[in-house]
């Protein structure tokens, strides 16, 4: 398997992690969302993996790390960031600025490094899955190594 960026960030700071492989075409993700794909595919808590999405807080390009379980609040995130209003960012956006492509945007190893937001509830569980940069690979690891990694805030932005 090649290495993604997201995989190389995670080799290079010694940080313990997993991966987890699935087959993305497994599940219709036009139907379910590829959050919804990763969960079914590898049988995992859906609060306990992890979207990434681009946004846009005050027409900044702004991460937030939410539960497949829930939803972004967007109000939540722009109040995290500092800001007014978020909305979601334009994918084409999202896929140049990052460097990955829509349903494999991880949170790690990002082409620039954006102001991310990761919902607290991740930090109830011992070990997390966020992407690992690809469609069907996911990564798994403490939060507190996402957070530091990402140097994320932590606050509720999910419903």
């Amino acid at each position: 398997m090649a290495a993604t960026q997201a995989v190389r960030t995670l080799e290079q700071s010694g940080v313990a992690f997993r991966l987890h492989e699935y087959d993305p075409a497994s599940t219709d993700a036009g139907a379910h969302g590829y959050g919804e794909v990763a969960v079914a595919a590898l049988g995992a808590d859906p609060a306990q993996v992890f979207k990434t999405l681009v946004t846009r807080v005050d027409g900044a390009l702004t991460v937030a790390v939410v539960p497949v379980s829930g939803q972004l609040d967007l109000k939540a995130l722009a109040a995290a960031a500092g800001g007014r209003k978020a909305a979601m960012a334009d994918p084409a956006d999202a896929e140049r600025t990052t460097g990955y492509v829509r349903g494999g945007i991880s949170p790690l190893g990002q082409r620039k490094a954006l102001p991310t937001v990761v919902d607290e509830s991740a930090l109830a569980f011992a070990t997390v899955l966020v992407s690992g940069g690809r469609r069907g690979l996911q990564v798994e690891l403490p939060p507190a190594d996402l957070v530091r990694l990402c140097r994320a805030t932590t606050t509720a932005i999910a419903r």
